[in-house]
């Protein structure tokens, strides 16, 4: 037998002990960037794709994975509830966050979702900064990468708004950070440290919000691309800068001293200094550059603002994306410079959508109107003094439900499902604006699923939800808008979303068939190959 015969089964011999002894390490991404774009509806991603360049949304769109049918699967659809299930794999059945703010059973008050009084303010000497993710009760999916690497990997989170830093960045981050509005600087809390780092000092004194102020904002593009909107002068608009008009340029000098760096929020500048933060963040805590993989999440939230203020259909609003096109392909840039192409899964979304301009819908005969919340409460309270003698057994009215007073039911001597069935019953009899409602009774012993088929289900938390929820009819809201339009909605308009991956290991394809928001994490942990948050019902979306 030749030498040639005889070593080549030893090469494959010991390249298969090799394997065995010297098992190859795990393949990762270097980075995750995960960005949320506020109250971005799906059809963005195409109304104004005329305006987009190549390299922001296109880029995404063309060269990832676009999931054109993604929901949210609960309700109320409100920016707290959005940024907690995107990154806990879960809905506020099992994460908590039922609101924005919510009512505390056990200290009987309103409280916001991030608020902690326990900590203090890094970097100011106001109160912006007493928050925390305490209220939380799931782990996200950046608690998960730090578990998974024993507290190795970095996770930093960015954003305008404390609740959209705060609930992303979960309960182990490196770093949280969020616009101060006395200030214009980037703050945090003890909660994750007790001074800023160097680089975030640096990058305040950039004084960006000041530069900004000091100018205008101005359209992107020719005056003649946004006609087709109509007119830039619009009876649906708000006149954010006491301006005594709503048309560009828009400029600040007539806005209060004390609301100035507030003011910003509404502009696309307020992303443009997000974008800026987000980058410096890559930049100085090298991420992507370890062993381990890292995490950035950004949030963008002056689309949301914009939205509120201007409606759906302004010059405003469609100027906001053509910018923040431009910002994400810079944020992009960065990290083809700072990680390298293909090295990095990069996701985006939105924390809910948004209902169209409700003025703008009743005048055109478009199904539209209000529950009108005062009358509505005075008419509860009626009912309860014609029924048990007395307002005091309601408790709270809150985020389209209501709480029963357990102390006066018990002083009563009444049964509390008796209690809820009256009022339900009444409530069912009385408003056709409201258009379905369920119970305690009707949800307890039910547990949330992946699958939208009972939204108030999967919004309701055992422990923190109240007695009695309900929805109202499609275009309806609590309080009529005038001006701007809002979210919270159980319907297509305020529930679906864009979920775009691209990156590393992301194929390019385009999925119509149904998914949902609590995939994002599900889908991430999958690809990392760790395990999902505590809470997860999502399922991995790429395969």
């Amino acid at each position: 037998m030749s030498k040639t015969k005889l070593f080549f089964p030893l090469v494959v011999l010991l390249l298969a002990l090799s394997s065995e002894l010297f098992p190859q390490q795990l393949q990762r991404p270097k980075l995750v960037v995960g960005i949320v774009i506020d109250q971005m509806r799906y059809d963005y991603l195409y109304r104004f794709e005329p305006y987009y360049g190549k390299d922001g949304f296109n880029r995404l769109k063309n060269e990832g994975s676009n999931f054109t049918f993604a929901h949210y699967n609960y309700v109320p659809t409100y920016t707290a509830c959005g940024h907690t299930s995107i990154y806990t794999g879960t809905t506020p059945y099992f994460h908590g966050i039922i609101g924005n703010d919510f009512y505390d059973k056990s200290l009987k008050k309103m409280v916001y979702c991030a608020s902690d009084t326990t900590v203090k303010t890094v970097g100011s000497n106001d109160k912006e900064g007493q928050m925390s993710p305490r209220r939380e009760l799931s782990t996200t999916i950046t608690d998960q990468l730090k578990l998974a690497t024993n507290g190795k990997a970095k996770v930093i989170s960015v954003s305008l708004k404390d609740r959209a830093a705060i609930l992303p960045g979960g309960h182990w981050p490196d770093g949280a950070y969020w616009y101060d509005y006395e200030t214009g600087d980037f703050i945090t809390s003890t909660y994750y440290m007790n001074s800023l780092p160097v680089w975030v000092q640096d990058f305040n004194k950039r004084k960006l919000a000041d530069k900004f102020l000091s100018g205008q904002w101005t359209l992107s593009k020719p005056r003649e691309d946004y006609q087709s909107l109509g007119s830039d002068q619009s009876d649906y608009e708000k006149d954010v800068f006491s301006e005594g008009k709503t048309t560009f340029p828009h400029a600040f000098d007539k806005v209060k001293p004390d609301q100035k760096y507030g003011s910003l929020e509404s502009t696309p500048f307020g992303n443009e200094i997000v974008k800026e933060m987000a980058i410096a963040a890559l930049v100085n805590e090298n991420l992507g550059k370890g062993k381990e993989t890292d995490f950035l999440a950004v949030s963008f939230s002056s689309t949301d603002y914009v939205g509120h203020a201007y409606g759906n259909y302004s010059y405003e609003l469609q100027d906001t994306y053509i910018k923040l096109d431009l910002q994400i392909a810079e944020l992009l840039k960065a990290l083809d410079k700072q990680v390298g192409k293909g090295n990095y899964v990069f996701f985006l979304t939105a924390d809910h959508a948004g209902l169209d301009t409700p003025h703008f819908l009743k005048d055109h005969n478009l199904p539209s109107g209000e529950l009108n919340s005062r009358a509505f409460s005075d008419s509860l309270k009626a009912f309860a003094t014609r029924t048990y003698g007395s307002t005091r057994i309601i408790e709270n009215t809150s985020n389209l439900q209501i709480f029963f007073s357990r102390d006066e039911i018990k002083k009563g001597g009444l049964d509390l499902h008796s209690v809820i069935s009256s009022f339900s019953n009444y409530i069912r009899s009385g408003f056709p604006q409201i258009s379905t409602l369920s119970t305690r009774t009707d949800l307890e012993g039910r547990a949330a699923s992946r699958e939208s088929g009972d939204l108030i289900l999967n919004g309701f938390n055992p422990a923190r939800s109240g007695d009695i929820a309900y929805n109202l009819q499609p275009g309806f809201l609590p309080t009529f808008l005038n001006t701007g339009t809002t979210h919270g909605a159980p319907y297509s308009y305020d529930t679906h979303v864009p979920i775009l991956f691209y990156g590393w290991h992301i194929p390019k394809q385009t999925v119509n068939t149904p998914v949902y928001i609590v995939d994002i994490a599900a889908t991430v942990a999958d690809l990392l190959k760790i395990t999902e948050p505590s809470g997860s019902i999502g399922i991995p979306l790429i395969k």
